[in-house]
């Protein structure tokens, strides 16, 4: 099968809602080729023309509740919350409540699906794979807990389940955004005010904190476009000026 072309841009440091626009914008262009071949029957070629892209960021920290969250999960009212340096938003994502922040790769991927599988738990599935070949290169056993989206290491030893890296997608005519939050360096100490993805009892973790030492963000980012690739069966490209 050929391998679909994926355009990967690096954002490095960017404000969250910055990123959601641009994600945004990504997808409302690819829902717009959608629409014109739709409505008209001599260009339906315009959808081969839609463009998947995986971003990568870090986030200044910020927790973000999806639109299936509650505000309870958030433990601390909202001047505490400034007073950690930490900003809110409800987002359009599936899901409940996270936290981003420096040390965390955060990816999100623009796929149109109908270029690969309609099917987001298979989705969904395939990203969590893309955690698990990570994690596995670090010495780190990861995998699934049943009925619950994520990367887990001790996911049936009760008492000892953490959560490495959350998932949380939006899809608008089959075209993703949002995606996957693997904490590597990240300040864990944030966590303790939310209940992480409103599961109650379970930790979180880190690489550094698995490892019991820092780790190299970008040697980390490298491993995870590659097992994206393989995963997806893609291509990376460098993204097209979108000037």
């Amino acid at each position: 099968m050929q391998k679909q072309p994926v355009y990967f841009e690096d954002l490095g440091v960017m404000e969250y809602k910055a990123a959601w626009d641009y994600q945004e914008s990504l997808l409302q262009q690819n829902v717009k080729v959608k629409s014109l071949a739709y409505q008209n029957a001599d260009a339906t070629d315009l959808h081969e023309e839609t463009r998947h892209h995986l971003l990568f960021v870090e986030h200044p920290h910020v927790y973000t509740l999806g639109k299936s969250g509650s505000i309870e999960h958030v433990l601390i009212n909202d001047d505490a919350r400034k007073e950690l340096g930490v900003q809110f938003f409800h987002t359009n994502r599936g899901g409940d409540i996270t936290y981003h922040g420096p040390g965390q790769i955060v990816g999100y991927p623009i796929l149109d699906l109908e270029k690969f599988e309609t099917d987001i738990g298979k989705y969904l599935r395939n990203i969590e794979e893309v955690m698990i070949l990570t994690l596995q290169q670090y010495g780190i056993a990861a995998g699934r807990s049943k009925g619950e989206t994520g990367v887990w290491i001790d996911a049936d030893v009760k008492g000892k389940e953490r959560k490495i890296c959350a998932i949380g997608v939006r899809s608008s005519r089959w075209i993703t955004m949002h995606g996957f939050a693997l904490n590597v360096n990240t300040d864990l100490s944030k966590f303790n005010f939310i209940i992480p993805c409103g599961i109650q009892d379970k930790q979180v973790t880190s690489i550094e904190r698995e490892l019991g030492t820092k780790i190299d963000v970008e040697e980390c980012k490298s491993l995870v476009k590659e097992n994206f690739s393989r995963v997806f069966n893609v291509e990376l490209f460098p993204a097209p000026d979108q000037n």
